[in-house]
This record gives C-alpha cells, sequence and structure tokens, in this order.
C-alpha cells in the first residue's frame, strides 16, 4: 500500500502524460471546426438553406469508419517521415497536413460555394479520424502493460481532447468578430502547432512482440474480421447492433439543427459560444459524473432505463425554448438539462457497451461497436434539415424526442433477454 502512495504522485512528473494531454488537446482541435458547431454556425450565417446544413453531419463519416483504413497505417511505412519511425512518421506527417487543410477551410466562401467548404471540411475530418488511430496506437504502446499507467494516460489525454473542444470550438467563434471566418481558422490551425512539437518531441515506442509493423491482412482479419465474427456467434446479436445505431438518434437529429434553430431564434455568435458551447460541456461533464453514481446507485440496467428516457424527454426543451423566443435564461435552461441528461446517458450506455466487449476483442470489439452508435449522427443525422424544414422547428423537435423510442423498446427487451450482469456500488 505504502509502494503504491509513492508511486501515484509521480505519475503527474511522467513526462509521457504531458505529451498525452498535449496529443489529445492535437486529436480535439479539428472536431467543432469540420464536424461541429462552429462550421454549422459559418454555413447558417452565410444563409444556407437548412437541408444543406443538415448535410454536414456527412462529412463527418470518416469519424465512424476510421477502423477501415488503420490496417493501413500499422502495414505502411510512412513516407517523408519514416525516419521518425512508424507511429511518430505517421502522426507528424499527418498534422502537417491538418494545419494546411484547416486553414485552407477559411479560405473558402461557403455562400459562394458551399460544396468546396464541405469537400476540404471533409478532409480535414478524414486526416482527423486518422490522426485519432495512431494518437490511439502510440498511447497504448507507449504505456506498456501497466494497467494503472494506461489509465493514468488516457485521463490526460481525455482532458486535452476536452480543452481543445472548447479551445477551436467556443475559442473559434468568439474570435470571428475580430478577425473574420478566414482569420479564425488560421488561429484554429495554429492550435494544432503544440501537437507537432509534441510529436517531433517524443520518442517511438518498441514494436512489442513483432519485429515490424503487421501486413495488412493480418491487421484487417484481427481488427475487424475476428472481432465480428465473434459478436455475431452471441444470441440477440441483431437487437442489440439495432438498439446501439438507434440509441443516438434523437440526440443526432437534433445536434446537426443546434446552430440554425438558435440563429433563427435571434441568439448571437457569442450567445451560442458561450451557452450552448462552454455551458453546455460543463452540463455534459456533471451529466456524466452524475450517471457514473447513478450505474453505481442502481445498476447498469435501470440507469440504462432512466437516463434513456430522460435523454429521450430532453428534446421537448428545444420546443419550450422554440415558444419563449429569445430568452437567454430559458437558452440556459435547456442547454443546461439537453447537455446534463447526455452525459447521463452516456455514462450508462458506454458502461453498458463496454460490458457486452469479449475479454479475447476488447479493444477492437469496442472500437467497432462504438463507431456504429456514431453512424446515425453521421448518416441519417444528414437528413436533419429537410425535416425541419418540411415540419417547422416545434414539429421537428417533437420528432427527435419520438425518434428515441424504438431504441428505447429495444432496450427494454434486451434487458428482459440478456443475462443480468450489473454493476452494483459496494
Amino acid at each position: 500500500m505504502a509502494e503504491a502512495e509513492a508511486i501515484r504522485p509521480s505519475r503527474w512528473r511522467d513526462r509521457n502524460l504531458l505529451l498525452l494531454g498535449i496529443l489529445g488537446f492535437s486529436a480535439g482541435v479539428p472536431l467543432p471546426l469540420v464536424a461541429g458547431q462552429v462550421l454549422r454556425q459559418w454555413f447558417a450565417e452565410s444563409n444556407l438553406s437548412l437541408s444543406t446544413i443538415g448535410l454536414t453531419a456527412l462529412i463527418g463519416l470518416a469519424y465512424a469508419n476510421k477502423f477501415l483504413w488503420a490496417p493501413a497505417l500499422d502495414a505502411l511505412r510512412p513516407p517523408i517521415t519514416a525516419w521518425l519511425g512508424q507511429r511518430r512518421g505517421w502522426l507528424l506527417l499527418i498534422q502537417a497536413a491538418l494545419v494546411v487543410t484547416i486553414a485552407a477551410v477559411g479560405f473558402t466562401d461557403p455562400a459562394a460555394g458551399a460544396a468546396r467548404t464541405a469537400l476540404i471540411a471533409a478532409l480535414v475530418a478524414f486526416l482527423s479520424a486518422s490522426q485519432d488511430i495512431v494518437i490511439d496506437a502510440y498511447r497504448i504502446e507507449l504505456l506498456g502493460a501497466d494497467d494503472e499507467r494506461q489509465a493514468w494516460g488516457l485521463t490526460t489525454y481525455v482532458w486535452g481532447y476536452r480543452l481543445a473542444l472548447l479551445a477551436s470550438g467556443a475559442g473559434t467563434l468568439l474570435v470571428v468578430g475580430a478577425l473574420g471566418w478566414s482569420g479564425a481558422y488560421l488561429c484554429a490551425a495554429a492550435l494544432m502547432l503544440p501537437g507537432l512539437i509534441a510529436t517531433l518531441l517524443a520518442q517511438e515506442p518498441p514494436l512489442v512482440g513483432r519485429t515490424g509493423p503487421l501486413g495488412w491482412r493480418e491487421r484487417l482479419r484481427g481488427a475487424v474480421v475476428e472481432p465480428f465474427k465473434d459478436f455475431l456467434r452471441r444470441p440477440n446479436w441483431l437487437a442489440i447492433l439495432l438498439f446501439i445505431g438507434l440509441f443516438k438518434l434523437g440526440e443526432a437529429l437534433a445536434g446537426v439543427m443546434t446552430a440554425p434553430f438558435y440563429r433563427a431564434l435571434g441568439f448571437s455568435r457569442e450567445d451560442v459560444a458561450t451557452v450552448a458551447t462552454v455551458f453546455g460541456m460543463l452540463a455534459t461533464f456533471g451529466g456524466a459524473m452524475a450517471g457514473s453514481w447513478l450505474v453505481g446507485r442502481l445498476g447498469v440496467r435501470l440507469a440504462l432505463v432512466i437516463t434513456g428516457l430522460a435523454q429521450m424527454l430532453s428534446n421537448l426543451m428545444y420546443v419550450a425554448l422554440y415558444h419563449a423566443g429569445h430568452s437567454m435564461p430559458m437558452l440556459w435552461l435547456q442547454v443546461g438539462i439537453e447537455s446534463g441528461t447526455d452525459g447521463l446517458a452516456d455514462a450508462a450506455f458506454l458502461t453498458w457497451l463496454s460490458g457486452l466487449t469479449s475479454r479475447s476483442f476488447t479493444a477492437t470489439q469496442y472500437a467497432l461497436l462504438s463507431s456504429l452508435a456514431a453512424v446515425p449522427l453521421r448518416t441519417l443525422g444528414a437528413s436533419s434539415g429537410w425535416l425541419a424544414q418540411e415540419l417547422g422547428w416545434p414539429g421537428f423537435f417533437l420528432l427527435t424526442t419520438a425518434a428515441a423510442l424504438p431504441a428505447l423498446c429495444i432496450m427494454l427487451y434486451l434487458l428482459r433477454v440478456l443475462p443480468k450482469t450489473d454493476i452494483k456500488a459496494g
């Protein structure tokens, strides 16, 4: 016990933890700029149609399908930067490309050609998803088999990632007024520079258990084929996959339309940055902590029911905000409830998802299942603009509430037929 207490404070002096925090920051920078609030705010201010804004959900398809080209990043040597090693070589190449492409997005004009902006943004998303693949592999290999060290490394990575979401999300929106959209995206591109420096100063992890990169066939079989085959052998696998794919459907439809919805009600870019982005993220943190406590007190099964219902009903706050109009107190309330319940549901959902994975394929099955959970946002979410145009704002948000019902019905069925493997406190 004394030895453990002596080790724990030294973790904060571990140079690799600081490195992973910076790389986590680098991983989080691109997301709001091309597949989140910032780009949609820009499209809304360019007076593009709701259906066009809805199609921006497709830009993030790379995040949901990154496992498809992950084998190539293992099997192929990086061009130009191979002298840095397999991981750092790919990482430096990808990060440099992200600096250029993020800046390039800022030099487009969505009002004059939304397709060009979207295409460059899709390239940024592809590079960003590729960076995620390499950083995840680097983190696991760098920290080795020490579970405690892996946990500390993941914690610092996540905090770096969350700080980047604030810097590139709220930060970019707040400087647009002074610098314009081109200048704001140039500043956002500069946020990638700490990651570039960290990659150059980092050490290349050893290739444990192999002498070189795996062949692409072996990597594809281990990363995709075998985990899927293992999963498809279990009972009720189709219902499980349907539930995972539909659980976030209502949230996905509503989330794509928040920027044009707030603008239609007269809320400014600064209002969106401070309330919807900064306060929303804090509310999500709080909800996730409360959700973790709820799982410990009630077990994951009951917590999944309660938080799933709360997440579904929270979409009704958009209807309430619509009827309240341009009301800052109601905006704070809507963002707090909607973001808080999302955090609640995420805690229970991710805990349940983790319990589904086989011990033989923990990392790969979890990656595949979590990618499936992102599919509605990146596909069906693209129809949200057309639906909002056809139904109007109140009808649209009532539909997003109802869209959660199929997943809840499947969830109740699964909780009845699957083994009871609750995680209880104590």
